[in-house]
């Protein structure tokens, strides 16, 4: 018997709920009904935050129910002692599911409720590594708040996700947020340094969907822009758009779109680049954000800092900018599946020719192109993956540019370990890359490792973002993680590393040691701190590079914050020569009342001659108000002034470039909007004049149709 009793401690038992089946569904108002006492549920969440592995300070219950169109989760969430907090316009309790209905180990949903009853919902992917909210489902959800808890109810229909068709044991984890001593607690348990790994997700057995079909989504929009660009009269454009999507099966999915509308309101922000290399911008457009996972080779999600992927796909080259401009984009098509061992994706995009002045007196003209991109991933090793991918763009036979990459990534609890390799071909210049990386702990220290060649005539310029052509690299730092049950630290890293740069057309090696220390506090703040120095070969020129960087952020009931800076001697690319040059970064926000968050995010540039002389401060300052209207609709306005000084002659100081945003948006029925923007954007001229650059003002109403 005893034996028996440490057997069963001592072996993990998997954590399992089984879903029943109702023939009569439980209305979804967010009360607990009768319907659910038939239900299996799930208990004995543990904390992940902030103190992890430890009991939650609050009960929690989730049951499970389906009939044959539907998937039914319900949460009773106790709240004796600490009550729950609903704000629409910050930090407040939420719930969340996850659900991978694949098998996959890697890839799951995940949906998010808030006791205000906004909810999000999209992807986790790479085994919890990475998450995307670009996915948009269908789904309903209701919750009640009570004197001693508060109780959600989810309705997530079948039709509106994919599946394994047959898989009767899906993958699942349920979550929830106390906002008011920011605790998190999870059904399955996992560690700080984890987050929320998919292959240690419990199971839901059972599952049996019976509905027939799959959605076809049709998505017509009208849109009524103004536009008046400077000296130009301003002109009315109405016009209009159509995207459809059709699940045609429960694992294949296809998008298209027709003349889009995607014109950026709100530009991207200012970034000052003093580095050799372009700035990489987020992609925003709604076409190329859903299903954007499947588009990339693999990367270390979060941990992006010391690997750099081969990105021999990036959509942001479709549709372009030229010379303040847009390149139209005429239509695109996509596919995309999804299954236990295959994701597969097939991209293509057709954009029209524009003309455009470059300066006062060139005229250019972009040509029409052809963009495809295909994607293939398989899974081995029970949660690892291999795969392949073609992206390309064509003009005619003598301009051109495509890619073929290969990858491979292995997995081992939360070690992982990334291969890749790429050959390019830009009308007939041939190249080749490889890269490959690792990040996990071995023993008690945690490991990054990388290693990077990129041979001098690969080039995806047209189709990618791999501007370091010619490059070697290899970065190696270690250090002892540890996770503290008690005291002020939640966890702490401090170690030391290596990185070797030979930069592209330099002969010598750039030799670089580094320290770094990263404490993360009980109260869900801590910091970044690191040391760079050594011998450096770049731009024909050699020197002892050195740097110091210092990062700071706090998380609280009603704020955010984040804030630091770098100071350090190496070349500037914008004055080309080398001098000192750092840089200073706020971000802030702050609930006011419970529908009103302020922000303001901030950066500053500070440039040095070689005389160590302060020739220029460059600060950017966006503060923005946010009011939250109802959990569909809300106002946002901001303001982003970039100023510029002549060194510490702060009575010279001259605004440079102003711009003004207004976006009221508002969610009228599922995955169906109605925008109502203006966008004013002026700079200062050669004269010292402050002049109109663009002005823009529209009305855009999306609206899904589905059967």
């Amino acid at each position: 018997m005893g034996l028996l009793i440490f057997f069963l401690v001592a072996v993990k038992i998997d954590k399992i709920v089984d879903v029943r089946f109702v023939e009569y569904a439980p209305v979804v108002d967010g009360v607990i009904e009768e319907v659910w006492q038939i239900a299996d549920s799930a208990y004995n969440f543990s904390q992940v935050t902030p103190y992890e592995k430890e009991q939650p300070n609050e009960k929690t219950v989730v049951y499970a129910l389906q009939d044959k169109e539907n998937l039914y989760i319900a949460f009773r969430c106790y709240a004796d002692s600490l009550k729950p907090i609903c704000r629409l316009s910050g930090n407040e309790d939420d719930i969340k599911i996850a659900i991978d209905p694949f098998g996959s180990k890697t890839t799951a949903y995940f949906f998010v409720v808030n006791a205000s009853k906004r909810f999000d919902d999209g992807w986790i992917l790479d085994d919890g590594r990475r998450l995307d909210d670009s996915w948009e489902g269908i789904w309903y959800h209701a919750v009640k708040l009570y004197d001693d808890r508060y109780e959600v109810e989810v309705k997530i229909p079948f039709k509106s996700i994919r599946y394994k068709e047959g898989l009767n044991e899906w993958g699942i984890n349920f979550a929830r947020h106390i906002a008011c001593n920011n605790e998190t607690d999870s059904w399955t348990e996992i560690s700080q340094i984890e987050h929320n790994m998919v292959s240690k997700f419990g199971k839901l057995k059972g599952v049996e969907p019976y509905a027939s079909g799959y959605y076809f989504e049709i998505y017509p929009e009208g849109f009524v822009r103004y536009d008046n660009y400077g000296e130009e009269k301003g002109k009315f454009n109405p016009n209009g758009s159509l995207n459809f999507k059709w699940d045609f099966t429960s694992q294949m999915t296809i998008n298209a779109t027709l003349n889009p509308d995607f014109a950026q309101i709100e530009s991207d922000p200012f970034q000052l680049n003093l580095g050799r290399y372009p700035t990489y911008l987020d992609e925003r457009r709604p076409f190329f954000l859903e299903g954007k996972d499947i588009f990339h080779l693999s990367d270390f999600g979060r941990h992006v800092g010391f690997f750099e992927p081969l990105n021999i796909f990036y959509s942001r080259k479709i549709g372009k900018s030229a010379d303040g401009e847009m390149v139209p984009i005429l239509g695109g098509l996509k596919f995309t599946n999804k299954s236990e061992d295959w994701s597969i994706g097939a991209l293509g995009a057709y954009t029209d020719d524009l003309t455009y002045m470059e300066g006062d007196t060139l005229e250019v003209t972009e040509p029409e192109r052809i963009f495809g991109g295909i994607r293939v991933k398989r899974k081995i090793l029970d949660n690892s993956d291999i795969g392949m991918m073609l992206s390309g763009n064509w003009v005619n036979k003598d301009t051109f540019n495509y890619a073929v990459g290969l990858d491979g990534v292995y997995r081992s609890g939360f070690n992982q370990f990334i291969m890749q390799g790429a050959f390019s071909n830009s009308s007939n210049k041939e190249g080749w890359a490889t890269n490959c990386g690792f990040f996990g702990l071995i023993g008690d220290f945690l490991t990054i490792a990388s290693i990077e060649v990129v041979q001098d005539s690969f080039d995806v310029s047209d189709i990618g973002y791999v501007p370091w052509a010619g490059r070697r690299k290899i970065i190696l730092s270690t250090g002892p993680f540890k996770t503290y049950q008690k005291g002020i630290f939640s966890n702490l890293f401090y170690g030391g590393g290596f990185i070797g740069i030979r930069e592209p057309e330099e002969k010598e090696w750039s030799k670089l040691g580094y320290l770094i220390y990263d404490p993360n506090f009980r109260n869900d703040w801590g910091l970044n701190f690191e040391v760079r120095a050594g011998p450096y070969y770049e731009a024909d020129t050699n020197y002892f590079y050195r740097s110091i960087s210092l990062f700071v952020y706090g998380n609280g009931n009603n704020y955010r914050l984040s804030f630091g800076g770098y100071f350090g001697y190496s070349y500037n690319y914008n004055q080309e020569y080398l001098a000192y040059q750092a840089s200073k970064r706020f971000r802030g926000s702050y609930t006011l009342t419970p529908r009103i968050r302020v922000s303001l995010s901030s950066n500053i540039w500070f440039e040095w001659n070689p005389s160590n002389k302060l020739i220029a401060i460059t600060p950017n300052i966006t503060p923005r108000i946010n009011f939250r209207i109802n959990p569909d609709m809300s106002l946002d306005i901001f303001n982003e002034f970039v100023m510029e000084s002549p060194g510490t002659n702060f009575r010279k100081t001259e605004l440079s470039s102003n711009r003004v945003g207004f976006l009221f948006s508002w969610r009228f029925a599922p995955k169906s909007w109605l925008y109502i923007a203006l966008h004013d954007h002026r700079e200062q001229d050669d004269y010292g004049d402050f002049k109109l650059e663009s002005q823009i003002a529209a009305i855009k109403a999306k609206y899904l149709i589905y059967f």
